[in-house]
C-alpha cells in the first residue's frame, strides 16, 4: 500500500491547490436550485440519496486510477530495465574474465589458471601441506602449498575476497586482495594478482577442490568463521582442480553455522570491515604478541548449541555485496524462509552430509572403536577371521534372511558369522573374532534398525563355564570407554555442538542382573506395554521395557552400562546352551548402554546329538546344515561368544538419535529404489543420454579441443525439441513448443525444461525432457539456472509426476499437493460399449452422414485443408463464452511430423470437428492435443471423431497401450509432502472456489465416458512459495478470456 500514497497524496494536493487558485463560476440555475433543496445538477449523477456528485468528481477519480496504474506500470517497467541492465553488465564482465584468463598476459593470469584434468602425466614432489601438521608459531611467515576446498566464500570489494578453506574437520581464512603488493611475488617476478583474479576467484561454488599457495600470518584479530582462530593466509596463488558439474543441494558451511550466534556474525563483519576498510587502503599487519599455541576449535564454540538428531540451519547473512548467493547450496528457493535441515535431507544427499565436521568425527570415532576391538582382543590371545558372507541354510530362522539364486540353487546372506565361527573353534583356533557385514531382511524402519550393518563378534573356548567369556568383554567395552575419551575428546567436543552429549557411567563392578530380577525391578516400578499387560519373565522384553528397565538401573546403580543375565529360552537360537537348572532359561545374556541393547551373546551348544535336537525343535532339518554339524559330529569344545554392532554401538555412544547417521551409506527397507526401464526411443539421434555431439570415438578428441579443465568445449546444436518430446515427453510437454513458453536446455546433455514467467513467478511445467536417470541432475540443475538468472522470481512447479514430486519434498523439502491428474485410456477399448449415451450419440452422427477422415501420419497436412480449418476454428472462438483455462494455444499445425489428423465431414463437404493427436514417448504413447467440435456441428460428432481417432491409433501402432487427454482437474484438493493441516485446509478452500467459478472438473466429465483413469500429478512449491500470490499467478497463466 506505500506505493499508493505518494501518487494519491499528489492527486489530493493537486485538488487543493486548483480548488484555492481557480475561481468558481456561480450558476444561477443550479444556485437557486440548491437554495430550494430540490435541485439536480445540470451535468451530474445522484447517488440515491437525494445528493448529487458532480461529474468532474467522477472524472478525477478516473483520471486518478490511470494515473496510479501508468505510475505502477512505469515503475514496474523500470525495475525490469534495471534488473535487465544489471544482468547483462554482470555477464558481459564474466565473458570478458574468462576471455581474459584465456587469452591475457601469462604473468597476470597464472596464477589462477585452472589446472587439467589430472591424468597422472608428471610427478613434480611439490611439496603440499595439511593443516593439522602445521606448527603455526615456527611457520609463521612462510610460503606453503596445500590442496582444500572452498568452504565459503565473500565478497568485500571488487578488490578484496575473503575465502575459507576446508580439510576435513579444519578451517583457515584466506584474504585475497589485488590492492596490496605481495613481497614475494614482487621480488621474483612470479606474477601480479589483478582484479580479473579476484573476480574469478569470487565466482567459484562451495566445495570448489583448490591447489593454494599462501603466506601464512598471524591474524589481526580473531577469525571466527573458522577453526584456526589466530592465523590466515595471504593467498597467492588459486588453482582449480576441478568443477563442480551440479551445485550441491547445501554447502558444508550452511551446515555447520547453523547455529552461530548472530553476535559472532555481526563481531565477523565489524572486524573485517575495519581491518579491510576499502581496496585503496592497504590493511596494515599488526605485529600483535604471538600466542605459544593456535586455538583450534569450531566456529560455533561460543554459542550453546545442544541440539537433537534434527539440525537447525539458517543461511549467513554476512556481507550484503556477497557473491555468496551465487556460490552456496541448491536449497536456494527453500532455505531462506526455513531454520531446519532434517535428516531425510542429509541422508538423501549423503556425500555432501560426509564433509561436515560432525560426520568426519562420528566415523573417526567408528574406526577408533574397531581399532581398540582389535587391539584388545588381540592382547588377549584372539585371532582376526574373515568367513564367507555367502550361506547354504539361515543362521538363525529363515524369516529374516536374503535368499538369493546362486547359479541355479538357494542361498543365503548372512545373517551373522555366528556359524563360521563355531566352525572356527571346532577347528582348535580358541579365540577368534571376526569384523564384518551382517545382512538382517527385518522390514523395520526405525531409527534403530538396518538391513545391512557392520558386526563386531568373538567367539572362544571355554574351561569351565561361559562368564569365562563374560568377563573379557565387559573388559573389552571398559578399556574401549577409556580409550575413546582418551583418544577423541576432540572429536567428541565437536559432536557435542550438533547432539547432547553426556559421558558414559560405568562402574568397576559391572551390575550382572539375572533377567528374571529385571522384570522385578520392572513390575515393582509399575510398568506395563500398551495393553496394560505387566512383562513376564519368560518372554523377551520389549524396546520400551529396556529403555525403562535401563533408566531404573541409573538411578539405583548409578550406570549407563550393565548387564542382563539368563535370558528366556524363547527369546533365543537353537545353538544356545540352556540354563542346567532351569530350561526355562539359557547361558546367554544382553549387553545395554543408554537403556538399549549393545550386545547379544552367550554359550552355545557343542554336544552334536543335543544340537540336532534342538535343530529339529526349531523347524530347521540338520541336512541344511551338514558343513556347520559335521565340525560337532568331530568333536567341538565348550565355547561362547557374542556380536555387537558397530553401527547402534556408535549413535548409543554418541547419542546420535539415529543409527543411519553412524552408517556411512545406509541400508534400510527403503534402500535401493527400483530404477526406472529403459525404453526404445523414437529417435536414437536425439539421446539425452547418448547426445550426438557425443557419438564421437573418445580418441578423436585431441588435447588442443580441451579447456584449462581438460574438459572439451562444447560447441553443438541441441536436440530439436520436438524429437526430445517424441523420445520422453508427456502430454504436458507438447504445450513448450507454444511461444509463450520458455525452455532451458541442459549443457552436458540437451536436456529441456519448459517454464513460464508470470506475475514474478517462473511456473516449470511438466517433466524434464530426459531419461528418468537424468531427472535429479535435471531438476538441480533448472533450479541452480532460476537463482542464477531469475533471483528475483519465485519458482512453482506444476504437472508433476511422482518422481519429481518426491525429488523436490524429499531433497529440497517443498510442500507438494494434488489437484489434477493424467487423463489417461487405452485406445483399444471401446466405452461406447459400456455407455448407452455414447452410443446413441455416435448413431446420430452416423445417421446425419458424418464421414471421418484421416490424414496420412507424418506428412505435410494441404494449404488448402488448413485455411478450412483454421477458418472454422476462428468460427468456434467466436462461439465462446466466459474464461477459459488451458495450458497451451489452439496451434494445430505445428510440429506435423509428430500429429496425426483427422476431421469430421457432413454430406456436403463442410468439416464439423477436428482431433489431433500428438506422439509422445513409447511409454505415454499419444495426447488428444486438440479435440475440437465447430458451431452447428450435429450431436455426437465430437465423440464419434475421437473414438475413430483412438481406433485408428491403435490399428497403425500397435506398440501403443494408452492415449492421454492431457490433465483434468479432480474434484477436490489434497495435500501431499511437507504439508499442515492448517495449510491444506486453506488451500482447499481456495480451490474449492476456484474450480467453481472456472467448471475446472467438465472437461473430466466428458473424458470419463471415453473410459479415462486417472494418473495423479502433483503442484509443488517451496515454503512460502504459494499462498493468493501463487494462486493468482497459476490462474493468470492458464486463463485466456474468450
Amino acid at each position: 500500500m506505500n506505493i499508493l500514497k505518494k501518487p494519491f497524496r499528489k492527486l489530493k494536493l493537486g485538488h487543493s491547490s486548483s480548488g484555492d487558485s481557480v475561481p468558481k463560476k456561480v450558476d444561477t440555475d443550479s444556485a437557486a436550485s440548491s437554495v430550494n433543496g430540490v435541485g439536480t445538477p445540470t451535468n451530474g449523477h445522484s447517488n440515491g440519496n437525494g445528493n448529487a456528485l458532480a461529474g468532474s468528481d467522477v472524472d478525477s477519480r478516473r483520471q486518478s486510477r490511470e494515473i496510479i496504474n501508468a505510475e505502477r506500470e512505469r515503475r514496474s517497467l523500470d525495475k525490469q530495465r534495471v534488473k535487465a541492465e544489471a544482468k547483462k553488465r554482470e555477464t558481459m564482465a564474466r565473458i570478458e574474465d574468462e576471455k581474459f584468463l584465456e587469452e591475457g598476459p601469462a604473468d597476470m593470469t597464472k596464477l589462477y589458471k585452472p589446472f587439467s584434468m589430472n591424468m597422472s602425466k608428471d610427478r613434480t614432489n611439490e611439496p603440499r601441506i595439511l593443516f593439522k601438521d602445521l606448527d603455526f608459531e615456527k611457520m609463521d611467515g612462510e610460503l606453503i602449498s596445500f590442496r582444500a576446498r572452498i568452504h565459503t566464500l565473500r565478497r568485500l570489494s571488487a578488490k578484496l575476497v575473503f575465502i575459507v578453506f576446508r580439510q576435513q574437520t579444519m578451517t583457515i581464512q584466506g584474504v585475497l586482495q589485488s590492492f596490496n603488493p605481495i613481497e614475494e611475488l614482487q621480488k621474483e617476478n612470479k606474477g601480479t594478482i589483478t582484479e580479473q583474479m579476484v573476480r574469478s576467484v569470487e565466482h567459484y561454488p562451495s566445495e570448489t577442490i583448490v591447489v593454494v599457495h599462501a603466506k601464512l600470518r598471524k591474524a589481526v584479530k580473531k577469525v571466527k568463521n573458522a577453526t584456526i582462530h589466530d592465523y590466515e593466509l595471504d593467498v597467492i596463488e588459486v588453482h582449480k582442480v576441478g568443477d563442480l558439474t551440479e551445485h550441491v543441494p547445501f554447502t558444508v558451511y550452511d551446515a555447520e553455522n547453523i547455529n552461530r550466534d548472530r553476535d559472532d556474525i555481526e563481531d565477523d563483519e565489524d572486524a573485517e570491515s575495519s581491518l579491510y576498510p576499502s581496496a585503496s587502503d592497504t590493511p596494515k599487519g599488526a605485529d600483535t604478541p604471538r600466542d605459544s599455541t593456535p586455538k583450534f576449535s569450531t566456529p560455533r564454540s561460543s554459542t550453546d548449541m545442544i541440539r537433537a538428531s534434527t539440525d537447525i540451519i539458517r543461511r549467513s547473512t554476512i556481507g550484503r555485496g556477497s557473491v555468496d548467493k551465487s556460490r552456496t547450496s541448491m536449497d536456494v528457493f527453500g532455505a531462506r524462509s526455513q531454520r531446519s535441515l532434517p535428516q531425510r535431507v542429509r541422508l538423501n544427499n549423503r556425500i555432501v552430509d560426509l564433509r561436515t565436521g560432525p560426520s568426519q568425527a562420528i566415523f573417526r570415532i567408528q574406526s577408533g572403536i574397531c581399532n581398540l576391538f582389535r587391539t584388545y582382543l588381540d592382547d588377549q590371545g584372539f585371532i582376526e577371521i574373515h568367513t564367507p558372507k555367502l550361506q547354504g541354510g539361515a543362521t538363525e530362522s529363515g524369516a529374516s534372511v536374503f535368499e538369493l539364486n546362486y547359479f541355479g540353487r538357494p542361498a543365503f546372506l548372512a545373517q551373522s558369522p555366528q556359524l563360521a565361527k563355531q566352525m572356527a573353534i571346532a577347528s582348535d583356533f580358541e579365540r577368534v573374532y571376526e569384523v564384518g557385514p551382517v545382512f538382517r531382511a527385518e522390514d523395520s524402519n526405525t531409527p534403530r534398525h538396518l538391513t545391512e550393518y557392520t558386526g563386531l563378534d568373538l567367539e572362544m573356548a571355554l574351561e569351565e563355564h561361559y562368564h569365562e567369556a563374560l568377563d573379557i568383554i565387559d573388559g573389552m567395552f571398559k578399556n574401549l570407554w577409556k580409550g575413546i575419551y582418551t583418544r577423541y575428546q576432540k572429536e567428541i567436543d565437536l559432536i557435542s555442538e550438533f547432539y547432547p552429549q553426556e559421558r558414559v557411567m560405568w562402574l568397576e563392578e559391572t551390575p550382572r542382573i539375572k533377567f528374571a530380577d529385571g522384570v522385578k525391578l520392572l513390575i515393582e516400578e509399575g510398568w506395563v506395554d500398551e495393553e496394560g499387560n505387566p512383562p513376564k519373565d519368560t518372554e523377551d522384553l520389549a524396546t520400551r521395557a529396556e529403555i525403562r528397565l535401563g533408566a531404573i538401573v541409573r538411578e539405583k546403580y548409578n550406570t549407563d552400562y550393565y548387564i542382563l543375565d539368563k535370558f528366556p529360552a524363547s527369546a533365543r537360537p537353537f545353538y544356545t546352551m540352556p540354563d542346567p537348572s532351569d530350561n526355562r532359561y539359557t547361558n546367554s545374556f544382553d549387553i545395554f548402554m543408554r537403556g538399549q541393547e549393545i550386545l547379544s551373546g552367550g554359550q552355545r551348544i557343542h554336544d552334536a546329538k543335543f544340537l540336532e535336537k534342538n535343530l529339529k525343535a526349531k523347524g530347521i532339518h540338520p541336512d541344511t546344515m551338514t558343513e556347520y554339524l559335521e565340525g560337532f559330529r568331530w568333536g567341538a569344545p565348550p565355547h561362547a561368544g557374542c556380536g555387537i554392532g558397530l553401527e547402534r554401538l556408535t549413535y548409543l555412544f554418541l547419542n546420535l538419535g539415529n543409527i543411519r547417521l553412524a552408517s556411512m551409506f545406509p541400508r534400510d527397507p527403503k534402500s535401493l529404489p527400483a530404477q526406472p526401464p529403459r525404453l526404445a526411443l523414437r529417435h536414437e539421434e536425439a539421446s539425452t543420454t547418448n547426445p550426438p555431439w557425443e557419438q564421437k570415438d573418445y580418441e578423436e578428441l585431441s588435447e588442443d579441443s580441451a579447456d584449462a579443465n581438460g574438459v572439451v568445449e562444447s560447441r553443438h546444436e541441441y536436440q530439436p525439441l520436438e524429437k526430445l518430446i517424441a523420445n520422453y515427453g508427456d502430454a504436458a510437454n507438447t504445450s513448450w513448443l507454444d511461444t509463450r513458453y520458455k525452455v532451458w536446455r541442459h549443457q552436458s546433455t540437451g536436456a529441456a525444461q519448459g517454464y513460464v514467467v508470470h506475475n514474478n513467478y517462473a511456473i516449470a511445467v511438466g517433466e524434464p525432457l530426459c531419461a528418468k536417470s537424468q531427472v535429479p541432475q535435471m531438476v538441480s540443475g533448472f533450479l541452480q539456472f532460476l537463482k542464477e538468472e531469475h533471483k528475483e522470481l519465485k519458482p512453482l512447479w506444476m504437472i508433476a509426476g511422482p518422481q519429481i514430486e518426491e525429488y523436490l519434498g524429499e531433497k529440497f523439502l517443498w510442500r507438494t499437493l494434488g489437484c489434477i491428474a493424467e487423463e489417461r485410456t487405452d485406445p483399444r477399448n471401446n466405452p461406447a460399449s459400456k455407455d448407452k449415451d455414447l452410443a446413441r450419440k455416435i448413431r446420430h452422427a452416423e445417421a446425419e452422414g458424418m464421414k471421418e477422415i484421416d490424414l496420412p501420419f507424418g506428412e505435410p497436412v494441404p494449404e488448402d485443408l488448413m485455411q478450412k480449418i483454421d477458418a472454422r476454428v476462428e468460427d468456434w472462438k467466436k462461439g465462446r463464452k466466459g474464461t477459459q483455462v488451458h495450458l497451451t494455444e489452439i496451434r494445430p499445425w505445428v510440429d506435423q511430423q509428430h500429429r496425426r489428423y483427422s476431421y469430421s465431414q457432413g454430406p456436403d463437404g463442410t468439416i464439423h470437428a477436428i482431433c489431433v493427436l500428438h506422439q509422445l514417448s513409447a511409454q505415454n504413447g499419444y495426447q488428444v492435443k486438440f479435440s475440437l467440435e465447430f458451431p452447428n456441428a450435429p450431436s455426437g460428432t465430437i465423440e464419434s471423431l475421437i473414438l475413430h481417432s483412438l481406433r485408428s491409433v491403435a490399428a497403425a501402432d500397435p506398440e501403443c497401450k494408452q492415449v492421454t487427454f492431457g490433465t483434468g482437474a479432480m474434484p477436490t484438493l489434497e495435500g501431499g509432502r511437507n504439508m499442515g493441516k492448517t495449510k491444506t485446509k486453506a488451500l482447499r478452500k481456495a480451490y474449492e472456489g476456484i474450480n467453481k467459478q472456472f467448471k475446472l472438473t467438465n472437461k473430466s466429465e466428458f473424458r470419463e465416458k471415453m473410459g479415462v483413469r486417472n494418473e495423479p500429478v502433483y503442484v509443488c512449491y517451496p515454503r512460502g512459495g504459494l499462498g493468493a500470490g501463487g494462486i493468482r499467478a497459476i490462474m493468470g497463466f492458464l486463463e485466456d478470456e474468450g
